[in-house]
């Protein structure tokens, strides 16, 4: 793979995906080639769809980045605190049951489902799905693909709660295993909760606000 892609075609990749956003590649690739190429750009963020189709996906702005952090750090805080799982990033790619491989921009992975795994692999892609997951909406992102994101890939794999914020329009769309979509509308003085699945973590969502 390396052989095969010039200097000039890197440059002209990356400038594409920082300029234009996320690029979403014609043909398939096979799991093999998905993970040549993310090796290959390992400053780029890929997600690869079950029937093989490619995103890359540009890196975040100012304001995204500032969101996404205080989420992971609070999540981490937690964890610590608990003595619990696993936490996540967003550079962190799951290889999951419906064979795509997906990058949420926060996860968390319980101990329980930490034990299934056969063995630590630190050198893969992470080949357990989490129990829960976050996507912060970007401003090249597209709501209703993102919200498809989460009902036909996460819930679908086994994730049991997951949220959506969406800081441009102070909405987060609550997703649990089994449940209806839940809507909650503003963010100031509100607080998310981890629910049964993560006891005690909070999220005041003012923290997840556009400063503008």
């Amino acid at each position: 793979m390396t052989s095969t892609i010039s200097k000039k075609a890197t440059l002209t990749l990356e400038n594409l995906v920082l300029h234009y956003g996320p690029i979403e590649l014609q043909s398939p690739l096979s799991r093999d080639t998905f993970v040549a190429l993310a090796e290959y750009y390992p400053d780029l963020r890929m997600e690869r769809e079950t029937n093989g189709i490619t995103t890359i996906m540009s890196p975040v702005k100012r304001g995204s980045s500032k969101r996404e952090s205080a989420l992971i750090a609070l999540l981490y805080m937690w964890n610590e605190l608990h003595n619990n799982g696993e936490v996540h990033s967003s550079s962190g790619g799951f290889d999951l049951p419906s064979g795509a491989t997906k990058s949420p921009d926060a996860a968390w992975i319980s101990p329980e489902r930490l034990a299934a795994l056969p063995e630590a692999d630190e050198e893969s892609f992470v080949k357990i799905v989490p129990d829960f997951v976050a996507e912060v909406r970007s401003g090249t992102d597209r709501l209703k693909k993102l919200q498809t994101k989460m009902t036909d890939t996460w819930l679908a794999n086994g994730v049991r709660l997951a949220w959506l914020i969406d800081p441009y329009k102070e909405k987060v769309y609550i997703y649990r295993l089994g449940q209806a979509v839940e809507m909650v509308e503003g963010f100031a003085d509100r607080i998310l909760s981890g629910e049964e699945v993560m006891p005690g973590f909070e999220l005041p969502l003012e923290k997840m606000r556009r400063r503008v």
